[in-house]
C-alpha cells in the first residue's frame, strides 16, 4: 500500500514536469485554463484546488461554493466554471506561468498543470522617415518599420511589390532593435532598410509587415541621368503638305530633361521648359532627316526620316486639244511623292475600265475627258476636251438595187471631222443622210438610170475633200442580165445568137438598099439631066444616115 502511494506520487511528480499541457491566451482578453484537459468531473469528487507558484487561488469542496483563496493580482480577476476550467480576467504578460488543477478523488490526489502563454500582436505598425527620392546604384536608407507593443516581439518583414526583400548584404541590407516596456513587458520591434535602387524601381512600391498586419504601399522617386533618346512624332501621318507636325524629344532620365535642341533642316532649334516643336503648314521641301539631342550632351540624340507627301495633277495639255486623225497624244499623268493607288477615268461621264491609248487617233477618240489620281489622303483631277479632225476620205462607195427593183441606190460612207458634207455627180429621187458618229457618216442617193452611167461621190470639209466613182446600168439591162443569169446556159447562148443574126441581116438589108439608090440615082440623073452637084449633096446625107444607123446597131452587138 504504501508502495503504491509512493508510485503514485512518483508519476504524478513526473507528469507535472513532462505532461504539462500549454495554452495560449491573448492580451487583455479572459483566458480559460481547463482543468484535466476539460475531462468530466469524476462522481466521487471531494475537492478542487487552482494553485500557482505563489499560492491557492481557488478551492471547491463537494457540494459547495468556490472559495477564493487568492491575494493581490489575482483576489478579483480569478474565477471557477462548472466543468473547474479556471478564468483569469485581463490577462497581462505576468500571467504566463504554469497553473495546477488539483483533483481530491476518495483519498487520491491528481494534479493537471497547464503552462499560459500570453500573446499580443503589435498595437501598431508604423511604415516612417521614408527616402525622398532613390537614386540608382546609391545605397540609400529607404524607410523604417516600427510593430509596437506586441508579445512576443513582432517580426518585421520587408517587401516589394507584395514580394519578400531578402536581405544580401550588399543591395538589401535589413537591421532590426527590440525595446520591452519596463511595466508592461511588451516589445516594439524596429527593422531599418537600406536599398540601393535600379531603374526598375521607379514603378515599385514598397510595404512593410508583420504577421498579422501591413504598411500602406509607398512608392518612390526613383532618379537616375538619362541613357537614351527617343525622338517622337505626335502628330499622326501619312503628312501631306498644309498639314502641321509636331515632334517629341523623349529623354529616359529622371528627372527627365526640360530642355532640347531640334534640329530642323539644318538648323538647331533650342527649345527650352517643353520636350515638343511644331512645325506648321508643311511642304514636300520639309521632307527630310530630323533630329532632337539633349542641350548639355548634343552625342545623346535620335532622329527620324520624314516625308511629306504631295500629288500635283499635271497633264501638260489645254483644256480643249486639237489633234488630226492618225495623230499621237502624249501627256504627263501627276508627279507625286509615291506610287499612285488608284488611276479612273471617264469619258464623256461614262467611266472606263482602262487609261485610253492616244497613239493613233481616231475620230472615236474625241470627246470630253476627266482623270483622277489617288495616292493615300490625296487625290487630283483634270479635265481636257479632245478634238480629232481631218479631210474627209470616202470609206465605201457601192450601188444597190432597191427593193422594188425600179431604182438603184447609190451608198456612200465617208469619215472626217468637221462633219463632211456629201454631193453627187448626178439628181436623184431620194437623198437621205445616216447619224453622224465618231466622224463616220453615210449618205444614200436614190435614181432611176436611162443609161449606162459613172457617177462621182464628193465628200468635203474646210479641211479638203475625197471623190470617188462608181459605175451604173440602166436597170432593164440589169433586169435582163438577171433573167440570163436564172435561164439555163442553152437558153443564154441561143438568144445571143439570134440577136448576131438579127443584126447581121438588118445590116445586109441596109447595105441593098444603098446600093439600089445609087445605082437609081445615077440613072435618074441621067433622064433629067439634074446637076451632079445636087445627086452628091443627098447622096452624102444618105450615106450619113446609114453610118449613124450602122454604128448604133455596132454598139447593139457589143453590148
Amino acid at each position: 500500500m504504501h508502495f503504491s502511494s509512493g508510485l503514485c506520487l512518483f508519476i504524478a511528480l513526473v507528469c507535472q514536469v513532462s505532461c504539462e499541457e500549454t495554452i495560449i491566451g491573448l492580451y487583455g482578453e479572459t483566458v480559460e485554463v481547463p482543468c484535466n484537459k476539460g475531462a468530466p468531473k469524476p462522481k466521487d469528487l471531494i475537492m478542487t484546488k487552482w494553485k500557482y507558484n505563489n499560492g491557492a487561488l481557488l478551492t471547491q469542496s463537494k457540494d459547495k461554493n468556490v472559495t477564493v483563496k487568492a491575494t493581490k493580482e489575482y483576489m478579483n480577476r480569478v474565477s471557477m466554471t462548472e466543468d473547474s476550467s479556471l478564468l483569469i480576467a485581463g490577462a497581462t504578460l505576468k500571467d504566463e506561468q504554469t497553473f495546477t488543477c488539483m483533483i481530491v478523488v476518495d483519498g487520491d490526489i491528481s494534479e493537471f498543470p497547464v503552462k499560459v502563454i500570453i500573446h499580443k500582436a503589435p498595437t501598431t505598425l508604423d511604415f516612417t522617415s521614408p527616402a525622398a527620392e532613390l537614386e540608382i546604384g546609391k545605397p540609400t536608407q529607404l524607410g523604417i518599420c516600427s510593430a509596437h507593443d506586441a508579445n512576443p516581439a513582432a517580426v518585421i518583414t520587408w517587401y516589394k511589390n507584395k514580394k519578400p526583400l531578402l536581405a544580401d548584404g550588399k543591395g538589401i541590407v535589413i537591421s532590426s532593435a527590440l525595446k520591452v516596456d519596463n511595466e508592461t513587458g511588451l516589445t516594439t520591434t524596429t527593422s531599418v532598410l537600406s536599398y540601393t535602387a535600379v531603374k526598375e524601381d521607379a514603378d515599385a512600391f514598397f510595404t512593410c509587415g508583420t504577421l498579422n498586419s501591413s504598411s500602406s504601399p509607398i512608392s518612390f522617386n526613383v532618379t537616375y541621368p538619362t541613357e537614351k533618346v527617343s525622338l517622337q512624332v505626335v502628330s499622326k501621318g501619312p503628312f501631306k503638305e498644309g498639314d502641321n507636325l509636331t515632334l517629341r524629344c523623349k529623354a529616359d532620365g529622371n528627372p527627365p530633361p526640360t530642355s532640347f535642341n531640334f534640329h530642323i533642316k539644318g538648323k538647331v532649334v533650342k527649345v527650352e521648359n517643353s520636350d515638343t516643336y511644331t512645325l506648321t503648314k508643311v511642304t514636300r521641301k520639309d521632307t527630310g532627316e530630323y533630329k532632337c539631342s539633349l542641350i548639355d550632351n548634343a552625342k545623346m540624340e535620335d532622329s527620324k526620316n520624314l516625308t511629306i507627301n504631295y500629288l500635283d495633277m499635271s497633264l501638260g495639255l489645254p483644256g480643249k486639244v486639237t489633234k488630226r486623225a492618225g495623230e499621237g497624244l502624249t501627256f504627263n499623268l501627276a508627279d507625286a511623292s509615291g506610287e499612285l493607288e488608284s488611276v479612273a477615268w471617264k469619258k464623256d461621264n461614262v467611266k472606263l475600265n482602262k487609261q485610253p491609248a492616244f497613239e493613233k487617233l481616231t475620230y472615236a477618240d474625241s470627246g470630253k475627258y476627266e482623270v483622277v489620281v489617288t495616292m493615300g489622303p490625296l487625290n487630283k483631277t483634270a479635265y481636257f476636251e479632245l478634238v480629232v479632225e481631218g479631210v474627209p476620205v470616202i470609206q465605201q462607195l457601192k450601188t444597190q438595187k432597191a427593193k422594188d427593183s425600179q431604182h438603184s441606190v447609190l451608198l456612200c460612207t465617208a469619215e472626217g471631222f468637221p462633219k463632211p458634207t456629201v454631193s453627187w455627180s448626178v439628181n436623184g429621187t431620194v437623198s437621205s443622210e445616216s447619224s453622224y458618229i465618231n466622224g463616220e457618216i453615210t449618205h444614200s442617193l436614190t435614181i432611176v438610170p436611162s443609161v449606162n452611167l459613172t457617177v462621182a461621190c464628193t465628200v468635203s470639209n474646210e479641211l479638203g475633200q475625197d471623190t470617188k466613182f462608181v459605175n451604173v446600168s440602166i436597170l432593164y439591162e440589169e433586169v435582163k442580165m438577171d433573167k440570163q443569169d436564172s435561164s439555163e446556159d442553152s437558153d443564154s447562148t441561143k438568144l445571143v445568137v439570134g440577136l448576131v443574126v438579127s443584126l447581121l441581116l438588118t445590116t445586109v438589108v441596109v447595105g441593098l438598099v444603098y446600093w439600089l439608090y445609087m445605082k437609081k440615082s445615077k440613072q435618074g440623073s441621067w433622064t433629067t439631066g439634074e446637076k451632079d452637084d445636087g445627086s452628091n449633096e443627098e447622096s452624102k446625107k444618105l450615106e450619113e444616115k446609114i453610118d449613124e444607123k450602122l454604128e448604133e446597131n455596132i454598139q447593139k452587138v457589143e453590148v
